[in-house]
């Protein structure tokens, strides 16, 4: 697969080529508007009200954390319930260089390019006046979604008054047409047979980007691959950057909820854990995404299918399984279960995740996009006789055998007058989901600012300390 190069000029930004028609011709819905033009103040006094133990001056601190690395992410969430009733937003997972703008309907008609110019005008634009390199190129860099990253490209474009260059770019395709140049420090692209300097990039690749990519240079890369490592990108990573996080906000009353997480566990230390939970839980290949890399289990018959696999990896992560109240796993001797989509008319509620945006702003962290994703088959008390997975997972990607990507748009609920009703989250919901994902941001990028030494060097011996996965650091480092 060769890396496609397209010019994208200002003027040229088209809404129907950056959403899906379903989105374009969505009303969003009004409590989604709300919550989106609600300002932080309000969210900490609605917050800090249902949760008399948060200390709100803390959380308005937090709430105005200033990323170093990781100023845009994606929250993955689940809406959760007890046997008790009690109700609880759960972190799935967080994603560097997340989608959703193509999901996502506009809060203002008159704003033609919505989020997406949210984005690069309060989050990208600051990073790229700061590149010492002014007089290169800007580009946008993808391994999938040319949707939404077309878009992403023309928005720059029109704020810059430049053209900018949209490149596909996919493993093993390093030094074709993208390099490093060691001696300036700075990633170049190869332009009518002239390796030409890059100013900034904004980056949307999302498959191994370590692999060919820099941890550091001159060229300013948004996020920059740090963020990945650090658990953007990195499970593993990310489940011990909560761990710190939550030791450091826990006077506050504050916690980034997940499911009950084992981490470095081996491969032939995998069946214990599995039996120890009854046959129910969760394999994550921790340095996978898009739904590729996760194994839900719920008896012996999936444990011994995942066994004959074989993966290059040594380290995975293993959580307890949230699923129907019939047959989830028990939470530190508690029981988690999906709370589900209401009811259909048939009677049919399904599993489903609400992705939530976030990125840095002059205001502080703020919501940038919501979307929800729901499972194929829906959730019963009777699981015999069907993958977990199909009622379990609810990523919409899907890999061809070529190695390219598609989405199963059906299974997408658009957070508009018509889907968001299905999935039964209320204000307060929104809210308490929102807070969790800036604390998960928070906590990713402390865990990068650990990596990285006061001389801008990347602290191989502490990476590998806490995640010493042969394979993986043979990736990392493969270009050195």
């Amino acid at each position: 697969m060769k890396t496609s190069i397209k010019i994208v000029t200002p003027g040229n930004f088209a809404p129907h080529k950056h959403w899906y028609p379903k989105a374009l011709n969505a009303q969003i819905h009004p409590l989604v508007s709300y919550f989106m033009n609600m300002d932080n103040e309000r969210i900490i006094r609605r917050f800090a009200y249902l949760n008399p133990s948060v200390n709100a001056d803390y959380l308005s601190t937090l709430l105005q954390y200033k990323p170093k690395y990781f100023k845009w992410a994606g929250a993955d969430l689940m809406h959760t319930t007890t046997t008790k009733g009690k109700k609880q937003i759960v972190v799935i997972e967080t994603n560097s260089c997340p989608s959703g703008q193509k999901s996502f309907p506009l809060l203002d008609e008159n704003k033609e390019q919505g989020g997406y110019k949210e984005l690069i005008e309060k989050t990208f634009l600051p990073v790229w006046k700061k590149s010492p390199i002014k007089t290169g190129i800007t580009c946008v860099f993808y391994d999938k979604n040319e949707m939404e990253n077309s878009g992403y490209a023309a928005t720059i474009a029109d704020s810059i008054k430049k053209q900018v260059y949209l490149v596909e770019y996919h493993e093993n395709e390093y030094g074709q047409t993208v390099r490093y140049n060691s001696k300036t420090k700075t990633l170049e692209l190869l332009l009518k047979d002239t390796w030409t300097p890059i100013r900034a990039i904004f980056r949307y690749v999302t498959q191994k980007p370590w692999n060919r990519l820099p941890l550091f240079s001159k060229t300013k890369i948004f996020n920059p691959v740090i963020a990945c490592l650090a658990g953007g990108r990195n499970k593993l990573m990310a489940s011990k950057a909560y761990d710190f996080l939550n030791a450091e906000i826990a006077e506050a009353g504050l916690k980034i909820q997940t499911p009950t997480t084992i981490w470095d566990v081996n491969k032939n230390e995998i069946p214990l854990w599995i039996e120890k939970f009854g046959y129910k839980g969760v394999i994550k290949i921790p340095y996978s995404n898009a739904g590729q890399g996760v194994f839900t289990i719920v008896n012996k018959q999936e444990l011994d299918a995942f066994m004959e696999l074989e993966i290059p990896y040594q380290k995975f992560i293993i959580q307890r399984l949230i699923g129907h109240y019939a047959w989830s796993s028990q939470h530190e001797n508690e029981l988690f279960f999906q709370v589900g989509t209401m009811p259909s008319k048939r009677g049919n509620s399904y599993v489903f995740d609400l992705r939530m945006l976030v990125h840095h702003t002059p205001e502080g962290m703020r919501p940038l996009g919501l979307y929800s994703r729901k499972a194929g088959l829906p959730l019963t008390a009777d699981i015999s006789g069907k993958e977990s997975k199909d009622v379990l997972m609810t990523n919409l990607s899907v890999k061809n055998d070529d190695g390219s990507w598609d989405s199963d748009v059906s299974r997408l609920l658009l957070m508009d007058q018509r889907d968001f009703n299905k999935i039964g989250m209320s204000l307060d919901d929104l809210i308490e989901g929102y807070v969790q994902s800036v604390l998960c941001v928070i906590a990713i990028d402390k865990m990068a600012q650990r990596l990285v030494s006061t001389k801008k060097t990347f602290k191989k011996k502490l990476f590998t300390s806490l995640n010493d996965d042969e394979t993986l650091l043979k990736e990392l480092f493969s270009h050195e």
